[in-house]
C-alpha cells in the first residue's frame, strides 16, 4: 500500500503541502479535490519522487521514492498535469520508447503497445506528430504511457481534462476497471468524476488535508441530502401542507413558483409522506426527485474562506 506521515512541502516561505497523512490500500481510487493551489499536484509530484518531501515519509509498497527511487518508479505510472509529451515523435513511436523505458522488448512491447492502443482509442492519430494532436488526443497518449506496463500504483493529474463527454465516459470505465487490483489517486477539479470513480474523496485546501471520506459520505453532509424535489401544476396549494408535515423542516419554492424544494429535519426520510400527500391530494405532479446531495455545496463548505477558483461542477 502507499502510506503517506507527515508530508511537507515548503517553496521558500511558502508551504504548498502540510503535514498530510493518510494511507491508501489496493483497489482504492482515492480523489484529491481541492482549489487551484490547493497542494494537490505537489502530492502526487512527491508520491512520483519527481519532488523531494521537505519533511515527513513516504513509502510505496516498502520503498521510499527518494531513496529507493527505481524500485518505487517501477511500480507506478504517472500522467502529471499537462499530460507532457515528446512533440515531434509520434504516439507509436512515443509509446514503443516508453516502453522499451519500462524493459519490453520484442512480441511483448508489440502487445502493450496495442493493447493501451485499443484500450484508449488511439489507432487514427498513430503516426501523427504529438505537438499536432488536440488537447484530449494528448491526454489520451499520455495516459497510454502511464499504464503500459501494468503498473500497481496509478497516478493520474486530471485525467479526463480536455475530453469530450464520450471520452471522459472512457476514460473513467478504464480507471474503474484498473482500480481493481491497483491503487489508483486521481486528482481533479470535476466534482462528478468524484461520483463516477472514486472510493475515497480527499478534499485538500491551503496543503492541509480537511475531509477523508468516501462520495457518499460526502454527499451525505450537504443540507440537499434526502430533500425533495418537486414540480407541480399546484404548487402554491401544496406549499403549505408540505411544511405542516412533521419531518419536514423547511420548504423553498422557485422564482416561477412551480419548483418546491422539500428539506427533512435530520435522518428523516420524506418519500413515503410526501407520495402519501400526493395521492390523498390527486395533485398533478411533473417531477418528483430525491437528492443524493450536492457536492458542490459541499466543496464550497468545507472550503469555505479559500479562493476556490476554477472548480466544475458538472463533468
Amino acid at each position: 500500500m502507499i502510506a503517506i506521515e507527515n508530508l511537507t512541502k515548503r517553496f521558500g516561505q511558502f508551504t504548498a503541502v502540510d503535514d498530510l497523512s493518510f494511507t491508501v490500500k489496493s483497489g482504492e481510487v482515492v480523489g484529491f479535490l481541492g482549489p487551484n493551489g490547493a497542494g494537490k499536484s505537489t502530492t502526487m509530484k512527491m508520491i512520483t519522487g519527481f519532488l523531494a518531501p521537505t519533511s515527513g515519509h513516504i513509502s510505496v509498497f516498502g520503498y521510499n521514492p527518494q531513496t529507493h527511487s527505481l524500485k518505487a518508479k517501477t511500480l507506478m505510472g504517472y500522467l502529471p498535469e499537462g499530460a507532457p509529451c515528446y512533440g515531434d515523435m509520434t504516439p507509436i513511436k512515443f509509446l514503443r520508447f516508453i516502453g522499451e523505458v519500462r524493459g519490453f522488448r520484442g512480441a511483448e512491447l508489440t502487445q502493450r503497445v496495442r493493447a493501451v492502443v485499443m484500450s484508449l482509442q488511439l489507432g487514427s492519430v498513430l503516426n501523427q506528430p504529438i505537438e499536432t494532436l488536440s488537447k484530449g488526443f494528448k491526454r489520451r497518449v499520455g495516459l497510454a504511457q502511464a499504464i503500459i506496463h501494468d503498473p500497481q500504483v496509478l497516478v493520474l493529474d486530471e485525467p479526463t481534462d480536455g475530453l469530450d463527454p464520450n471520452q471522459k465516459h472512457e476514460v473513467r470505465r478504464l480507471i474503474r476497471n484498473l482500480s481493481k487490483d491497483k491503487i489508483v489517486i486521481v486528482s481533479t477539479h470535476i466534482l462528478e468524476e468524484v461520483t463516477a470513480v472514486c472510493t475515497r474523496a480527499m478534499i485538500i485546501a491551503d496543503g492541509k488535508l480537511l475531509v477523508d471520506e468516501t462520495p457518499a459520505e460526502l454527499e451525505a453532509r450537504s443540507r440537499y441530502h434526502g430533500a425533495i424535489r418537486l414540480e407541480l401544476s399546484h404548487a402554491n396549494h401544496a406549499l403549505e401542507q408540505l411544511k405542516k408535515l412533521e419531518d419536514v423542516a423547511s420548504v423553498t419554492q422557485s422564482s416561477d413558483g412551480g419548483m418546491l424544494t422539500v428539506f427533512p429535519k435530520d435522518g428523516a426520510s420524506l418519500f413515503l409522506p410526501i407520495n402519501a400527500l400526493l395521492q390523498k391530494n390527486n395533485w398533478e405532479v411533473h417531477e418528483f426527485h430525491v437528492e443524493k446531495g450536492r457536492l458542490d455545496e459541499v466543496f464550497r463548505t468545507i472550503t469555505k474562506g479559500v479562493k476556490a477558483q476554477g472548480v466544475k461542477v458538472n463533468g
